[in-house]
């Protein structure tokens, strides 16, 4: 038993690039301390001009209220720019998936007032 060490939870990101077309496949948990690892996965696509970037959460366990505002971020990053589909929506807000379970969507993230 750790007493006194706690662990930081551990967030995996993966891209994959086809054209200007980019998958992020997430695994692992967003939260606080990973959500900055989020953001600039998806700042980076933007920067290397990728119009479309679609994200994978199917291995994703948890999603504190955090994660979802890094989607947002980069859908508003430009007011015409890239769609941010997610592949598998988070889990809610502080719940947990479980194991094996596979959500599915693809509805598009896009910044308010954005058609």
């Amino acid at each position: 038993m750790n007493r006194g060490v706690m662990t930081l939870p551990q967030l995996n990101i993966y891209r994959h690039d086809r054209g200007r077309r980019a998958l992020i496949t997430l695994a692992g948990e967003i939260g606080p301390a990973t959500t900055p690892q989020v953001r600039t996965a998806l700042e980076r696509c933007l920067s290397d001009g990728i119009t479309t970037i679609d994200v994978d959460l199917t291995t994703v366990g948890r999603c504190d209220s955090s994660g979802p505002g890094a989607f947002l971020d980069a859908s508003a990053a430009r007011r015409r720019g890239p769609r941010v589909p997610a592949a598998a929506p988070p889990v809610p807000a502080d719940r947990t998936a479980p194991h094996g379970q596979r959500l599915r969507s693809s509805a598009p993230v896009r910044a308010p007032g954005e058609m």
